[in-house]
């Protein structure tokens, strides 16, 4: 038997490394809800864990719990005004311990629109609903948050890290 034949090139060999690096460091965490006071209190544990500047990439269906999680969030930040979707408005900006700016991406499908954001997103919280739309403008590193409908009360939400500073916070976050 031929040594070469039985063995793997280099270039496969590193294509199967890297393969393997990016399995092994991709890190999912997935929680069941089964009300919307769980969805609030997941995203309310997830807030305490965030340091300012910080970025939430929500997607899921219409009805899916973005802004119920969202809500959550904004009682860690001791945010007192209701939260509700921005969807007409696009971006609401919260006041709280840091502001909350709550980006209803939805409305942006087909246009390349900034919001202006990056000026002062370093200073609280970013969270985008429908971030396939704002995709141009969210930060390298960002933490996805993923609500799949399970029934009228219950969601499965994944958490997926986008960056080293996001996977630690993941680590940390007890639920």
């Amino acid at each position: 038997m031929n040594s070469e034949s039985s063995t793997l090139p280099v270039k496969d060999l590193y294509d199967v490394e890297v393969f393997l690096f990016l399995i092994m460091s991709y890190t999912v965490k997935a929680m069941i809800t089964k009300n919307e006071r769980e969805t609030i209190e997941l995203g309310k544990k997830l807030a305490l864990a965030l340091p300012k500047g910080s970025t939430i990439a929500l997607k899921g269906d219409l009805a899916g719990g973005k802004t119920t999680f969202t809500k959550g969030i904004g009682e860690a930040l001791h945010i007192k005004e209701v939260i509700n979707s921005p969807t007409f408005t696009i971006l609401k900006i919260y006041q709280g311990d840091l502001p909350l700016y709550h980006i209803d991406a939805y409305r942006l499908e087909n246009n390349d629109y900034d919001l202006g954001i990056s000026e002062y997103e370093d200073e609280g919280i970013m969270v985008v609903e429908w971030p396939e739309y704002y995709t141009n403008y969210l930060p390298k590193e960002y933490m996805e948050v993923r609500f799949t409908y399970i029934d009228d009360d219950t969601r499965e939400i994944e958490f997926i890290p986008h960056g080293e500073q996001y996977e630690k916070i993941l680590e940390e976050l007890q639920c």
